[in-house]
């Protein structure tokens, strides 16, 4: 059996950075994506999280296959908002970011003020959860080779309602948000014995929580929910990303922090795209890597708060070919004794499936 079926990750998922224009921008990544998640590198202004599960037309841009002007933010408990200018189109190779937009797209800012993640579903094509799940309405998209989904559906207020998330295998990591009114950014802590009763709040420092009112549970066709508002109230309208381990392409794991800039190795099987960590036996940020900020190691790499409005800052932590290595000695990375999540997104599979040996960032 081949070591990955993904020799090359960027038909799946891509890091990028682009520059902010009073005009409208097109970003070309060589594949159509589904998930946008855009944050300003220079400016204080929130993420924001687009998809095309939940189009919305906005006035001034171009045809295109989906327009979304319909925001997230996961530093935020906010609904989704729509300002009629900060919005994009999804085109077949990328994206057109609206040039009356600020937030995903100021001009003056300096090269490359823009960092983008674009995540491969399917094309905004979705099927109906109907007679599979037992919520109100349910609609999903999904990649099961890249192993993600993404699912909307509106509650019902019953304890125990399904959702079918269409990823054909158990996820490993299901965030959630409320889309009609205020809700939290909900995720499972995806090492925790106790499944998914174990939580971790994306809009927030929390460490975890324990509670059986979000989601619940999960196997390879639908998942379960509780009766909380912030992901099934009777007539609330919601939308879930769904994940799942694919080797060589993405991995959930944990490690313990040593405290000292010879900070723990963690192997992923790959070269690093993308890496979120949190720490989750204490109240610290989120913090998210990349390599579209910046493709070698130095003495340190960009990183973003997920649960803050910051333009990115340095922390240290070195990509390798085979995972990932923690040179910072803070609580939010690298405490002594401390526990630690991390999702990680392949740059490049440390060996692909003939068998070639992949090489160092």
């Amino acid at each position: 059996m081949a070591y990955t079926t993904i020799d090359n990750p960027s038909e799946y998922f891509q890091p990028v950075t682009f520059t902010g224009s009073t005009s409208n921008i097109t970003v070309n990544i060589g594949m159509r994506p589904d998930w946008f998640w855009f944050k300003s590198r220079t400016q204080t202004y929130s993420h924001l999280i687009y998809d095309t599960s939940r189009p919305s037309d906005g006035t001034s841009m171009p045809t295109g296959d989906v327009n979304m002007y319909a925001s997230l933010s996961t530093n935020t408990n906010a609904a989704e908002g729509d300002n009629n200018a900060d919005g994009l189109v999804q085109t077949s190779t990328g994206f057109i970011v609206d040039g009356d937009g600020q937030a995903i797209g100021e001009a003056n800012q300096g090269a490359d003020n823009m960092a983008a993640y674009c995540w491969k579903a399917n094309g905004g094509t979705t099927t109906s959860g109907a007679g599979n799940d037992s919520v109100s309405t349910s609609a999903h998209q999904a990649d099961t080779t890249a192993g993600f989904s993404i699912v909307t559906w509106t509650g019902n207020g019953s304890d125990n309602a399904t959702v079918k998330h269409g990823l054909s295998v158990k996820p490993k990591m299901i965030l959630t948000k409320r889309r009609d009114d205020t809700g939290n950014w909900q995720g499972n802590n995806w090492v925790s014995e106790q499944d998914y009763a174990q939580k971790l709040k994306w809009n927030d420092t929390d460490a975890q929580t324990s509670s059986d009112d979000f989601v619940k549970s999960a196997d390879s066709n639908v998942f379960t929910l509780g009766t909380d508002a912030d992901v099934n109230a009777n007539n609330g309208t919601y939308v879930g990303y769904c994940f799942a381990e694919v080797q060589g392409f993405q991995h959930f794991g944990q490690y313990t922090g040593n405290g000292n800039a010879e900070g723990p190795f963690i192997y992923t099987g790959f070269a690093p795209a993308f890496i979120i960590v949190k720490r989750w036996d204490g109240a610290t940020a989120w913090h998210l890597y990349d390599s579209g900020r910046q493709d070698f190691n130095d003495a340190a790499r960009p990183t973003f708060k997920v649960n803050d409005n910051d333009a990115d800052f340095d922390k240290a932590i070195d990509f390798c070919a085979s995972g990932f290595k923690i040179r910072d000695t803070t609580s939010d990375a690298n405490s002594a004794g401390a526990a630690y999540v991390y999702w990680a997104i392949a740059k490049r599979p440390f060996v692909s499936s003939e068998g070639v040996i992949g090489t160092a960032i």
